[in-house]
């Protein structure tokens, strides 16, 4: 049974927690006193409502850290303020320590994999960055298109802290650099096959000149581009 707590609770059938605490004293609705708080269950609200939007609804939830290790207790909030908040079953729940840069992460592909297998009707996170700091609309849409609709706990601000933001800069700067020498290393090998090309063509440039290649180093220095 899925307790929700009291503003929570009030959201879910749209009056003020004030007028949901009356009804409870009342006796309108059944209350689930956990230590001082109330608690109100979910059948208990649609029974108050004479709602079935619950019915069908199947949840998954995404919770994810930037680091590796250390931030257990952040994914452990994470997952219990989606949790308390939930106005369905949850049926899965998908974890990741990773950036929200990278595209590709453990977590995010299984939670791809099963909405397209049709195991829940919605995938909830805490903040929108926690789906990717960039291209999270992308992910929604392609959600959305296997049956998963996105909702978002806090629409406004972001999660993590300025230690997480710069872990998620750092990332994106080694990315760039990486690419960035790694089209250098390309540039300077077509280059050097260029050279090659033209020494060989040219008539006028002895085999066995100095800085010549001959017709198999040159072969070699394609080989190796190709590979590259």
């Amino acid at each position: 049974m899925e307790l929700l707590r009291l503003a929570v609770a009030a959201r879910r059938v749209g009056v003020h927690p004030g007028t949901l605490r009356l009804w409870a004293n009342e006796g309108k609705v059944a209350v689930v006193w956990v230590g001082r708080e109330r608690r109100f269950s979910v059948e208990a609200l649609d029974a108050l409502t004479g709602s079935t939007a619950s019915a069908g609804r199947r949840e998954a939830l995404y919770v994810r850290v930037s680091g590796t290790s250390g931030q257990e207790s952040s994914l452990a909030a994470q997952e219990a303020e989606l949790r308390a908040s939930a106005s369905g079953v949850v049926v899965a729940v998908f974890r990741d320590r990773a950036s929200g840069l990278r595209e590709s992460r453990p977590g995010l592909d299984r939670l791809l994999k099963r909405a397209a297998a049709g195991e829940f009707t919605h995938v909830r996170v805490t903040h929108r960055d926690r789906l990717a700091r960039f291209g999270a609309a992308w992910l929604i849409e392609v959600l959305a298109h296997r049956g998963a609709a996105v909702e978002v706990l806090h629409i406004k601000g972001t999660a993590g802290g300025m230690e997480e933001l710069l872990d998620d800069f750092m990332s994106l700067v080694a990315t760039f650099a990486g690419r960035m020498y790694g089209l250098r290393s390309r540039e300077a090998r077509r280059r050097l096959l260029a050279e090659a090309g033209r020494r060989i063509g040219d008539p006028g440039v002895s085999s066995g000149g100095p800085g010549c290649f001959t017709a198999p180093e040159a072969e070699a220095l394609r080989a190796g581009d190709a590979r590259g």
